[in-house]
């Protein structure tokens, strides 16, 4: 008999004072988890794309590069807290046991946040089915935009395209 896939835990939010755009994973992958840090698979495009953005690159210490993203308020975290998944594709996520971030109470807390970005289908898949639901009640003024996944694994778009997509975060619309 093959062992049950461990539960695997994410991050806490990456959150500063006055945020004002939300950016969503789905689960942080097993570089990453193991990494303790968002985005930790150095091959994964992120970090190269908030450091052309914002200055926030690889280069810099995590907790410099996060530092840049809270004065910047954009705030990080994931749609789902737990989940069981083996290795580190979104494609293996077992939705069965998958539990999602309390998304209610964190909207509730930061009311400054106008737009979330999914990075990638999954996260905003999940999100569409197991959070907006008892969000948009909430909070309906949330603007939603998926774009590109900066993984490796989504290797059909160049880094420029992504870069391109991923400039929307950079001055999202006034009223939004």
């Amino acid at each position: 008999m093959a062992d049950a896939p461990t539960l695997l835990t994410g991050f806490a939010p990456v959150v500063g004072k006055q945020p004002r755009l939300l950016i969503l994973g789905s689960m942080p992958s097993a570089a990453s988890l193991a990494a303790g840090q968002y985005y930790g698979l150095p091959r994964n495009a992120f970090w190269t794309i908030m450091g052309e953005l914002f200055g926030a690159g690889r280069e810099l210490a995590y907790d410099q590069r996060l530092d840049i993203l809270r004065d910047q308020g954009i705030a990080l975290w994931d749609v789902l807290q737990a989940c069981e998944r083996e290795g580190s594709l979104d494609s293996a996520i077992k939705m069965r046991n998958a539990r999602t971030n309390d998304f209610a109470r964190f909207f509730k807390r930061h009311r400054s946040i106008r737009r979330v970005y999914f990075n990638g289908s999954k996260a905003a898949d999940i999100y569409r089915r197991r959070v907006l639901p008892e969000v948009q009640l909430q909070a309906p003024y949330l603007a939603h935009e998926r774009l590109p996944s900066t993984s490796p694994a989504m290797a059909s778009l160049s880094l420029a395209d992504k870069l391109s997509a991923w400039s929307a975060i950079k001055a999202p619309p006034d009223n939004a």
